[in-house]
């Protein structure tokens, strides 16, 4: 007895143009509404998640129980970036949290790691900050603020190597320091040869300086170093011509003013030029002949 083909009928040619369609309203009633309700959910929240580091988690915070980082690595505000940072932020809102830390002395407030102008804007435009809260160690807070804001804000020689000066000061190893601002040992030294004879005052009246690299500030704190050169430039950053200049335009200043100042006076140089010296009556003319009758 033959045996009967169970697949006879899928098969078939009589089926097979036949298009089986699913339950009408299936995947949108009972649990499988349940379900699709919260993969959407999950997918936002995978979404949020892919704009932040895993482990931390954003919080809006009212900008009056911030208060700023312990130590300043910038020098100055630009006014036109910072006005540029304002109107981003009032358009699209803000797009990167600021880091803080629970504040080490005062309940109920926090401390900026990082995101010092982000934080003013926000107080500025009188909306929440958005921020990542870590409970961090006051040297991860000079190596996180330091190395974010290194990458980010583009910051000057001068200004790097102030921050690196008032981490020292701060007696922070050497190992910390260059950890924050990503640089080797050699090149720790070579900021800090500047840092350490540039005066603050003096550093503080110029600015950033974005323009301004390494081997100028060098040639400046070289020249500084005498206490002549250095009473002089506190005279010149007091001018009031220097005071109207942009930061790059008063380093310049100041580096005009010490060269005409320091430059050595020209004196003739050969016999040709102390003979026309004598012809014009100067004080080296030598005595006449004397002449015989």
């Amino acid at each position: 007895m033959a045996r009967k083909d169970i697949f006879a009928n899928i098969t078939s040619p009589a089926n097979a143009g036949i298009e089986r369609k699913a339950t009408p309203g299936y995947a949108t009633h009972g649990a499988s509404r349940s379900m699709i309700s919260s993969l959407s959910e999950l997918r936002d929240k995978v979404e949020q998640a892919a704009q932040q580091v895993p482990g931390e988690t954003i919080i809006e915070l009212d900008p009056e129980v911030l208060d700023s980082s312990f130590v300043s690595d910038r020098m100055g505000i630009d006014d036109v970036a910072y006005a540029e940072l304002v109107e981003a932020i009032r358009e699209r809102g803000q797009d990167t949290p600021i880091q803080v830390r629970p504040h080490p002395t005062a309940e109920g407030r926090y401390q900026i790691v990082f995101g010092h102008r982000r934080a003013r804007a926000a107080k500025d435009l009188g909306r929440p900050v958005r921020a990542v809260v870590k409970a961090i160690s006051d040297a991860d807070h000079v190596i996180a603020q330091g190395q974010e804001n290194s990458a980010r804000e583009n910051l000057s020689f001068i200004e790097r190597a102030m921050f690196a000066q008032r981490l020292v000061e701060l007696a922070y190893e050497r190992a910390t320091i260059q950890a924050a601002l990503s640089v080797d040992a050699p090149m720790l030294t070579r900021m800090l040869s500047v840092s350490g004879r540039v005066p603050a005052e003096i550093a503080n009246a110029i600015g950033a300086a974005k323009s301004v690299g390494r081997d100028r500030w060098t040639e400046l704190a070289q020249q500084i170093e005498r206490p002549t050169t250095l009473e002089l430039a506190r005279i010149l950053v007091a001018d009031q011509a220097f005071l109207s200049l942009e930061s790059d335009a008063r380093f310049e200043f100041l580096a005009r003013g010490i060269k005409k100042a320091t430059k050595p006076s020209k004196r003739p140089s050969n016999a040709s030029e102390w003979r026309a010296e004598s012809v014009r009556g100067g004080p080296s003319a030598p005595f006449p002949r004397a002449t015989t009758c």
